[in-house]
């Protein structure tokens, strides 16, 4: 036996001495009581008082102080009330039928007491060890987060036991290191010792429980239980039982592996999310950047084929056009020219927005005039369409950057113009609500419309709906314009116009909650 095994059992033992002690000083306080009473005579009473400090003794203290205690009773019964009185001999030789009677009856109900006692603390440990599995699962249940997961097992292991805990995992090298501990992170805390984690690390290679209470490595002041799932281990977890007896250790040891075996499920299932979530994003981005080539490259190569050939036209066959044809072919390369500056302009949005670098200028703008200006810009776009524009009786104004709202109302526009029938009406309406601090402008056309799962989709990067695949696209415009909405506080949404198509709501605050500039009426920052 080691000398550290030694000095704990010594340490148990001298632990055991105050419960002999107190079992001495009952029976000696009960004996003198017996004689103040005066029942010292009737030695069938005498005898069954003395039963109590066994049974107290047994449900208290065990079996050991229950057997002292009933010896110790036998011998002051014999000793103070047999006659002759102050002698260990006895006049009668039945007493000693009886005191062995006595003693067995004593022996026995202090069994039966210490059963119910080891029992009762059995059901009670169980207890405990239930209620602390029951909050660890649901705890690991609540959380995604590797490094919080790591935490919260580290403190409730620690909690449940009462003494120092901490786990091991492998860092990106895989060497085997301290990832999370029960105690504070600015002190050194148990387990990052050498010895600790060259343990720690036996036990990740061998796949075996070892330390204090076990048959592996007893002589470390610590138990280690590796973090194993059914085809991987995932690391170790270690708590510190230097402090307890050899008793309490094998149910610290049973706890111990319940607590492991929830922590490596849990562990498992974290990083199988975080695998999931990878693929998902590697996918998406795949996804991504195969419809941003194939919209790009169709996007640019219808206007460059147009430029290109009305270019050419010109120049080899300059004498066998009209100033009419001529006029068509200038026409042709302009609308070519403008339908690619849109196309970079979107994508150079879209890198702003998704980067953070997106800046507002604000300062207050007139929406009235705002439209006017995409009406320009849109014109060469509208053809047969008639497009009518209903204003409130008041200059609606809104805070915000007038340059990234008319890309926003330039888009819309756009699509409504894109999307509707030639001879058909585009109505945009802008309503003011001053007791809210919005409005709203509303762009309505009669085109197919959107159905209704892709109302929300329509909003994101790339997406184009089944029912407008005939038309050219990249899928940027209303992304784009969500995200500029959003910047401005506000939001955008498609729904079903009531004489059919599509209405897209534009609703934005008017005013900057904390806008830093006064109106100055003319539309300019102080």
């Amino acid at each position: 036996m080691s000398e550290r095994n030694k000095g704990e059992d010594v340490r148990l033992k001298l632990n055991r001495v105050p419960k002999y002690i107190w079992v001495t000083l009952g029976i000696t306080l009960l004996t003198l009581l017996l004689h103040v009473i005066g029942i010292s005579d009737d030695l069938v009473n005498v005898g069954l008082i003395y039963l109590f400090p066994v049974l107290v003794s047994a449900v208290y203290w065990g079996m050991g102080p229950a057997i002292y205690a009933a010896s110790l009773s036998v011998v002051a019964f014999d000793f103070f009330f047999v006659p002759p009185y102050l002698s260990f001999t006895v006049e009668d030789l039945r007493y000693i039928f009886s005191f062995v009677v006595y003693l067995a009856v004593a022996v026995l109900t202090a069994s039966l007491a210490g059963r119910l006692r080891q029992q009762l603390e059995v059901v009670k440990q169980r207890e405990i060890t239930t209620n602390s599995l029951y909050a660890l699962s649901r705890q690991m249940t609540a959380v995604t987060d590797l490094h919080t997961l790591l935490g919260n097992i580290a403190r409730q292991v620690s909690l449940t036991l009462g003494t120092p805990a901490a786990i091991y995992l492998p860092n990106a090298q895989g060497e085997l290191q301290v990832t999370s501990s029960s105690e504070d992170s600015d002190v050194i805390a148990w387990g990052e010792g050498e010895a600790e984690v060259a343990i720690a690390k036996w036990v990740y290679q061998h796949g075996e429980i070892a330390g204090r209470g076990s048959s592996s490595l007893r002589e470390s002041s610590g138990l280690y239980v590796p973090l194993r799932t059914e085809d991987q281990i995932h690391g170790v977890l270690a708590v510190n039982l230097e402090s307890s007896d050899l008793q309490e250790q094998r149910e610290e040891l049973r706890l111990l592996e319940a607590c492991g075996g929830l922590a490596a499920s849990a562990i498992a299932r974290v990083k199988l999310a975080e695998e999931a979530r990878l693929a998902q994003v590697t996918a998406e981005s795949e996804r991504i950047r195969t419809a941003l080539l194939d919209s790009v490259s169709h996007e640019l190569r219808t206007p460059l084929t147009a430029i290109i050939g009305s270019a050419t036209g010109l120049l080899e066959n300059d004498s066998l056009f009209t100033p009419e044809d001529r006029k068509e072919l200038t026409g042709n390369i302009r609308d070519g020219a403008l339908r690619m500056n849109r196309l970079v302009t979107n994508l150079l949005g879209m890198v702003k927005l998704e980067s953070g670098m997106l800046q507002l200028r604000r300062k207050w703008c007139d929406v009235g005039d705002m439209i006017g200006i995409v009406l320009t810009q849109v014109q060469q776009f509208i053809q047969q369409r008639r497009i009518r524009v209903e204003l409130p009786d008041q200059p609606p104004f809104v805070s915000g950057d007038e340059v990234l709202l008319e890309q926003v109302l330039v888009n819309v526009i756009s699509n409504a113009i894109k999307y509707s029938p030639e001879d058909s009406e585009i109505v945009i309406t802008v309503k003011m609500d001053e007791w809210h601090g919005r409005m709203t402008i509303v762009v309505a056309d009669s085109g197919v419309g959107i159905p209704e799962a892709d109302r929300e989709r329509v909003f994101e990067k790339f997406y184009r709906s089944e029912s407008s695949r005939h038309v050219t696209g990249t899928g940027l415009g209303l992304a784009i314009c969500r995200g500029i909405v959003e910047v401005h506080g506000g939001t955008i949404t498609a729904e079903p116009n009531p004489g059919g198509g599509t209405r897209v709501c534009i609703c934005l605050p008017t005013e900057e909650p904390e806008a830093s500039f006064p109106y100055m009426g003319q539309g300019e920052e102080e």
